[in-house]
This record gives C-alpha cells, structure tokens and sequence, in this order.
C-alpha cells in the first residue's frame, strides 16, 4: 500500500521458527512502512502469536561463565568456512546474530536484503558494572547486490536488560 507523502508499507504474515528450538514456531503478523527518502529506519509494528520458548537457563549460564573468565573472550571467523560454530561461540554467534537484526533494521531500504554472513572478529571488553560487553566486526551480505560490507558494532547485554547496540558504523572494505 502506497501512503501519499509517506512511503510504501507492506503487510506481512510469517511463520517464525525458533533458532534454538528447530521445532518451535509461532505466527507473525507485521507492519512495515518504508520512508520516503530511506533517511530513516523503516516503522515495524507486529504481533506474535503463541509463545516463544524460554531461555532463561542458557542465558545465565553464557553470562555466570564469559562474567567469570579470567582473559576477554576473543573469537574469530564465526562460522568458520565450512559454516560451523563452536559449542563455546553459539552464543557469542547468537548474540551477534541479535545485535546485527537491529543494524540491519536501521540501514535497510525498501531495496536492501542484508543477512548476517560471518564474525569476523570479536573481543569482550571488561567492565565493572552488570553487563557483558563486545565488539564485534562482522560481515553483512547484501544479497541484491551480492555485496559483503564489513560493520563495526559495539554490543551491551545482560540477560535481565537484553541486548543494546551501544555504537555501529559501516567499515570500508578492504582489499
């Protein structure tokens, strides 16, 4: 539907299906409205219906153990080439994979199709509050234009006050 003066908003259904819980899936329905101009990220308003599976236990146990390492936790090229993760980086992958949503939420365009292709790097930052704190270098595939961007994001998170995308900035290719 073309909104005069607005933008194009869309009307969705989908079936989402749990990363963790291949078997779980709950109903989707959204809203998306595309602004003119793309100088800002597009309005997203949605309904879920059913109940997404808890994750509470796996989550205190990522944070009690990266809070209690002695060195920063630094991990590279997640998935590696044949597309497998760690046992110990699924959750670094999965928080990454969070933090990008809401990177590729606020650069998306009515023509972009962004997906998060890999870790390249990332290191914990120690702190001396609650939180969990990482950078992260990761690579979006743009899959219009085939393109791979490298993107800085600096990730916050906790597992009572979620994840927070704190700083990002897309990062100029290298050769």
């Amino acid at each position: 539907q073309d909104i005069d003066g607005v933008g194009p908003k869309y009307h969705l259904e989908l079936v989402l299906e749990d990363v963790l819980h291949k078997d779980s899936t709950v109903n989707c329905t959204a809203e998306v409205l595309y602004h003119l101009g793309n100088t800002t990220a597009p309005d997203v308003q949605f309904t879920i219906e059913g109940e997404v599976k808890n994750t509470d236990e796996a989550d205190n146990m990522f944070y009690n153990r990266t809070k209690s390492l002695e060195k920063e936790l630094v991990g590279e090229n997640i998935p590696d080439s044949h597309g497998n993760v760690s046992p110990e980086m699924e959750p670094v992958h999965l928080l990454a994979w969070v933090a990008s949503g809401y990177v590729i939420w606020q650069n998306s365009t009515e023509n972009t199709n962004f997906q998060l292709a890999q870790i390249k790097r990332v290191k914990q930052v120690k702190r001396s509050d609650e939180h969990l704190e990482f950078d992260y270098t990761i690579l979006l595939h743009e899959m219009v234009s085939q393109e791979i961007i490298p993107w800085q994001m600096t990730v916050l998170w906790h597992p009572q006050h979620g994840v927070q995308v704190t700083q990002d900035s897309r990062q100029p290719k290298h050769a």
